[in-house]
């Protein structure tokens, strides 16, 4: 078994995309620019955000972070991202998910121009994916699919299962997998909290995406010998032997399925890593109009 670790992927991905920034900044060029809105007080998503700035700060990109009180008004929110549209030295777009209820996250969605779409969100730019044309992929399944490529996982021919329908990760995620070219060309079936037999489903997979948001949901013999396992889940759990009294756990029964699989996502540690840097590889192909 052998771990797909995304802690040193990222990092050596970050180091990369630093060197560029660094040769566009010595030729002249401004370093590609990110902004995040961030809306209410989400603890989540105020470390999420924190960690995206974070990441900008180590790659040399330029951020800017709008905080906005949770009582701000979807028509507000709609002209700071017209206003963001506008703005020929923004690059990138982040308005941070979950927002609250009483703003549509869908209008939002569609309100930002597909051509700074780094999340990959947009109808525009799942269209384009779902053609097999050059799009910003939505960030997850980016990162997940970069990390196939670089571990060198074989795919083609392959049987994926992918557990969990979100617009977000697994339906992204079966489209991009069956496509043609590397990493793609399995047969996918693509699974839900609704689907009969489901671990008779999951035990005929040569990769498993479990992406349904439920701690350690697919169970280590759910696990066909040899299988490669994606773990997107990021869940917390109760644990009284940590000081924290909690843990954080991914979607699979992480002991049980090593012990049958050949590669493995750990969490944390795995994809959510993944997640940020695919996020700063949008944002640079951006800047550089590689998309549109």
């Amino acid at each position: 078994m052998q771990l797909l670790d995304g802690k040193l992927l990222s990092a050596n991905i970050k180091a990369e995309l630093a060197a560029e920034v660094e040769q566009m900044q010595r030729s002249g060029e401004r370093p590609p620019h990110l902004v995040a809105v961030l809306v209410g007080e989400n603890p989540a998503s105020q470390v999420y955000v924190a960690s995206k700035i974070r990441s900008c700060a180590e790659v040399g990109f330029k951020s800017t972070l709008i905080q906005r009180d949770a009582n701000l008004s979807e028509a507000e929110l709609l002209e700071i991202v017209a206003q963001l549209n506008d703005d020929p030295e923004v690059d990138g777009i982040l308005v941070q998910l979950p927002l609250p209820k009483h703003i549509r996250e869908e209008n939002i969605t569609l309100a930002i121009d597909h051509r700074k779409d780094v999340d990959g969100f947009h109808p525009v730019n799942i269209g384009r994916m779902t053609q097999g044309l050059a799009a910003y992929l939505p960030a997850t399944p980016y990162g997940i699919m970069e990390m196939l490529r670089r571990y060198n996982v074989e795919t083609a021919g392959k049987h994926c299962v992918v557990v969990g329908r979100s617009n977000i990760v697994g339906t992204p995620m079966s489209i991009l997998l069956s496509r043609k070219g590397y990493p793609g060309d399995c047969t996918v079936t693509l699974t839900h909290s609704r689907t009969q037999n489901l671990a008779e489903e999951v035990r005929r997979a040569d990769i498993i995406v479990a992406a349904i948001g439920i701690p350690e949901f697919v169970k280590g013999d759910w696990v066909k010998p040899g299988a490669v396992v994606i773990d997107v889940g990021i869940n917390r759990i109760e644990d009284a032997t940590r000081k924290s009294g909690q843990r954080l756990v991914g979607d699979v029964e992480f002991e049980g399925a090593s012990k049958n699989c050949s590669y493995i996502t750990p969490v944390p540690g795995g994809v959510g890593l993944m997640t940020v840097t695919a996020l700063l590889m949008n944002t640079l192909k951006a800047r550089k109009g590689e998309v549109y």
